[in-house]
């Protein structure tokens, strides 16, 4: 069995690892980090959930602790570009985790604070910028930070950054960089405008890929419940009475249809939170920080706001809307039946969504068993029942600037929390402590010891130079 020590990792990196009782590296990170610590160029297919956090941030750690350079004034070594400042937030955690036997830098960049904060940071020079595409424009354009030193750039997430309209902003940046660097691109998904952005940033890479999007989780049991859409309500409230529902994320299309939700739930005596991209940073850290401590047992959420959380401990996915995008279902339903337990996912299925249930089945290539008998239950269609839809049809991802159901430009430019560079950073906001098992991937094989996953705890504040124990240690670090 392969562990980390055998990746090549300098001691540092490895104490840090064996401080938090990792050992065994994930496949995308078995598969990467070696090449990426030899200086690859790399191309990851891998999902939320299968460690690549770990598998970049580590090597990258690796390599710079290899030299002495100092980052110049305005200037980073390492560009980490993420889509939503919820993911910047975990990534960043996780490197600081992973560095705390390390002297680096970091610093978070998005909107959402003021600005001068941010400025400030990178007015000292950082080894490490994690941003989003938006924030990071400004900064540029304010002459407060320059790429011209970047030694490694990574992007993470492309297909979302696609999703979001982020290409242009892309390719400006990409455009920033030298052509003398590392490039780490990693997707949950290629189609093709992201196949060719990856062609275009990336020289001679390797190709590391892993969980296929068709793939669902075995632990997982799946069923979906037919009822009309005006009963769905009623329908939650019904499913919410079952105590062995113990944490449950609930996914609607739109922002409007998660507020209505929870209005709803708290209204019948439920304790529930919505994130989505109307939602302060603070409300939303708030709500995401409650939800992983157990005091809020139902997060009702989007799909954008919701990706790149990681809350170990769900045990019920619960799809209030059925996704129009057939590969959001998996992303969805994948957020349970982690860390070896078993795990729910039930979708309530109205009489305009049963298109999308068949496009979903045929993604992952099994029927979703159908839960009857239950109160405004209505019976499985039939063939004949199941109105038609063109093929023709635009199904799939959004289009390039396209902006997926419910959310609007993007969360590089809307209000978001930042990071307060300069002050020592310890852990994560609301980050559950206890006996939480670690997670693994569903792609794992059984037995393997905890392993570093992505989507660890976002941060209330920046770091710099963080050393010692770090503070409140990170359950699982990714």
């Amino acid at each position: 069995m392969t562990t980390f020590s055998d990746l090549g990792l300098p001691a540092p990196i490895l104490k840090a690892l064996a401080a938090e009782g990792y050992e065994t590296p994930t496949p995308i990170q078995a598969g990467a980090i070696p090449h990426v610590l030899a200086g690859r160029d790399l191309l990851g297919i891998a999902q939320t959930g299968t460690g690549k956090t770990a598998a970049f941030s580590l090597p990258i750690l690796g390599r710079l602790s290899l030299t002495d350079g100092q980052p110049r004034p305005r200037s980073c070594r390492v560009l980490v570009l993420s889509p939503t400042r919820e993911l910047a937030s975990q990534i960043e955690a996780n490197i600081i985790a992973y560095a705390k036997f390390l002297r680096f830098s970091t610093t978070l960049v998005f909107g959402g604070v003021p600005v001068g904060r941010q400025i400030r940071a990178c007015a000292r020079g950082v080894d490490i910028v994690v941003a989003t595409p938006g924030r990071l424009i400004d900064l540029i354009n304010q002459r407060a930070l320059t790429l011209e030193d970047v030694e490694v750039f990574v992007l993470d997430e492309a297909d979302r950054m696609l999703d979001l309209g982020f290409m242009r902003d892309i390719q400006k940046i990409v455009s920033m960089l030298p052509r003398k660097r590392q490039s780490l691109f990693f997707s949950a998904t290629m189609p093709p405008a992201i196949a060719k952005l990856a062609s275009t940033l990336l020289s001679n890479p390797v190709e590391v890929a892993v969980a296929p999007v068709s793939s669902t989780a075995e632990r997982i049991r799946q069923s979906v419940i037919f009822c009309p859409t005006r009963d769905k309500q009623a329908m939650l409230h019904g499913l919410l009475a079952d105590d062995t529902i113990t944490r449950a994320l609930v996914f609607t299309r739109t922002k409007h249809g998660a507020d209505k939700v929870v209005k709803y739930l708290n209204a019948s005596g439920f304790k529930a939170d919505a994130i989505h991209g109307n939602k302060s940073q603070n409300q939303r850290e708030r709500a995401l920080a409650a939800f992983k401590s157990g005091q809020s047992r139902l997060l009702v959420a989007t799909d954008i706001a919701a990706r790149g959380i990681d809350v170990d401990g769900v045990s019920h996915v619960i799809n209030f809307d059925i996704p129009n995008i057939s590969e959001t279902y998996v992303h969805r339903i994948g957020r349970t039946a982690r860390a070896g337990a078993d795990g729910s996912a039930i979708s309530l299925c109205g009489e305009d969504e049963r298109s999308y249930l068949r496009d979903i089945e045929r993604l992952i290539r099994q029927k979703v068993p159908v839960q009857e008998g239950k109160p405004g239950a209505v019976s499985a269609p039939t063939q004949a029942e199941t109105p038609y839809r063109d093929p023709r049809a635009v199904r799939g991802r959004p289009g390039q600037g396209a902006k997926p159901h419910g959310e609007g430009r993007g969360d590089g430019r809307a209000a978001n929390g930042g990071n307060r560079s300069g002050q020592p950073r310890h852990g994560a906001e609301g980050a559950p402590r206890g006996n939480a098992a670690p997670a693994r991937p569903h792609n794992a094989g059984a037995g393997a010891a905890a392993r570093p996953r992505d989507g660890a705890r976002p941060a209330d504040q920046g770091a710099q130079r963080p050393r010692g124990d770090g503070g409140r240690r990170a359950q699982q670090p990714r």
